[in-house]
């Protein structure tokens, strides 16, 4: 079933106004938003902290350094991911069936004191004891985008889901960019690596409250939201009656338009992972910046690319509205925008040299900023093929492609061992840079050639079709 006929089949209810102002819907959307952005500042303060933390050791600082685990910084910046793989598919499950509410309130909350641990467990335990807790948080915040992707179903309409979904999720990168700069400039303070923790968690936990007091699952369970809100809504939103209906695994996993979201999510994360958890180190050892130089020019690509989400993401909606071009088509061109100019920024950057610092952070601005296109590409597809498994999709998909957000990094020190280049020589970068152009270009052409705009039939158990538009 096409969004065409499925904004066709409700056209009684398309005389409910659409609420003047501001309303409940929009603080859900800035809870979403700022969830994103601390849930991002948690993962992104030990990619810049980890420069800090194995430095060699300064007798006239306060807090200790760990030069010794240089050679264990990749496998510490992977392991998020492996907790991250385990409990996205639990977490869809759960979203859809009891509500995201209350297990987005605890995941966070416990994620925010892994954080807070991380310094006290760093001396007592080494780089094991930060092992453990990264791969802690991982697995908490595994939770957020199964979560946030039911809360859109219920929250956002169709018309909208565009504009709104690349708003929500432009606070992880809003979230990467602010987190980078705020760590460089605490690490390079008298109280050193530590204190960028401690501030990391004590805003998660004042969000987890702000979420816990004023979050809700869906337009009916919220307390304070007006009559004329709640009806707009669900006038336009796809909704079942079935409470709690049986999830359709094996139409899920043969379908061939979410097999395209599949393949275009590792693809993402890969391209994504590796320039997040890398630029840092290639800033500071083949482009020599200090740590609060280099904090800030790494965080600069997100900041470009949070500004250019802003712009891309009503274009998306409008084009659609207007009926200029397809749903489906409307997702294409924005992934492809997001994954074939940063596979041709990438490719270029190879035969550039590392002197020549202006022109290379100028690409690398390019790169993270144009990837922004998918956010209106596949990265809200999962609620176009079923809006009622939206979080159960997500949940599959973040599982599935965190094996690659785990290779990421890792490969770094592969394509070392097998090269025999250093971090410092250009040449290692040359071949990073190039391998994650190859997965750009692989996952963009997957999603142009099966991924699809159309609600699928098994959205609906039973064939039992109940939709409201």
């Amino acid at each position: 079933m096409g969004q065409n006929d499925v904004e066709n089949c409700g056209k009684d209810t398309r005389s409910v106004p659409k609420p003047d102002g501001l309303g409940v819907r929009h603080v859900q959307y800035l809870l979403m938003f700022s969830g994103a952005i601390v849930v991002y500042g948690m993962r992104t303060v030990l990619m810049v902290g980890i420069v800090a933390m194995i430095e060699k050791h300064d007798d006239s600082k306060s807090y200790p350094t760990y030069p010794e685990w240089v050679d264990m910084k990749n496998v510490i910046l992977s392991s998020f991911s492996w907790g991250h793989i385990w409990f996205q598919i639990i977490a869809g499950q759960l979203a859809k069936n009891y509500g995201p509410k209350y297990f987005l309130t605890g995941a966070i909350a416990v994620s925010a004191l892994c954080i807070l641990l991380i310094p006290c467990f760093a001396a007592e335990f080494g780089y094991k004891g930060v092992i453990a807790l990264r791969a802690i948080e991982g697995a908490c915040q595994g939770v957020l985008f199964p979560s946030v992707h039911n809360l859109l179903s219920k929250w956002a309409p169709i018309s909208e889901r565009a504009q709104w979904g690349s708003f929500v999720y432009a606070g992880q990168v809003l979230g990467n960019c602010l987190a980078m700069p705020i760590t460089g400039l605490i690490s390079a303070t008298d109280s050193g690596w530590p204190t960028a923790f401690y501030f990391y968690g004590s805003c998660s936990l004042f969000w987890t409250l702000m979420w816990f007091i004023f979050g809700s699952n869906r337009p009916d369970e919220h307390p304070r939201i007006s009559a004329a809100e709640k009806e707009w809504l669900k006038s336009l939103t796809v909704e079942k009656k079935i409470e709690r209906p049986p999830t359709p695994w094996k139409s899920i996993f043969t379908s061939v338009p979410f097999l395209a979201v599949i393949i275009t999510h590792c693809g993402q994360n890969w391209g994504f992972w590796t320039l997040l958890t890398e630029i840092p180190s290639f800033m500071k050892y083949v482009m020599k910046y200090t740590i609060t130089s280099d904090s800030f020019l790494s965080a600069l690509p997100y900041f470009v690319m949070w500004i250019m989400n802003l712009i891309l993401s009503p274009v998306a909606d409008y084009i659609i509205a207007k009926k200029h071009v397809s749903l489906i088509i409307s997702r294409k061109i924005f992934n492809s925008i997001g994954f074939f100019i940063p596979a041709i920024a990438l490719v270029s950057i190879i035969f550039i040299d590392s002197d020549n610092k202006v022109l290379i952070e100028t690409i690398l601005v390019i790169t993270v900023a144009f990837n922004a296109g998918h956010y209106c590409g596949f990265n809200i597809n999962h609620i176009d093929l079923s809006p009622t498994f939206s979080g159960t999709l997500m949940g599959i998909t973040n599982s599935i492609s965190a094996i690659f957000t785990i290779m990421a990094p890792l490969a770094v020190d592969a394509v070392k061992s097998f090269s025999g280049y250093k971090e410092t020589d250009k040449e290692l970068w040359n071949i990073i840079f190039g391998i994650s152009a190859g997965f750009y270009t692989v996952a963009g052409c997957a999603f142009i050639l099966i991924g699809s705009g159309d609600i699928q039939q098994w959205n609906y158990p039973h064939d039992d079709i109940n939709e409201k538009i």
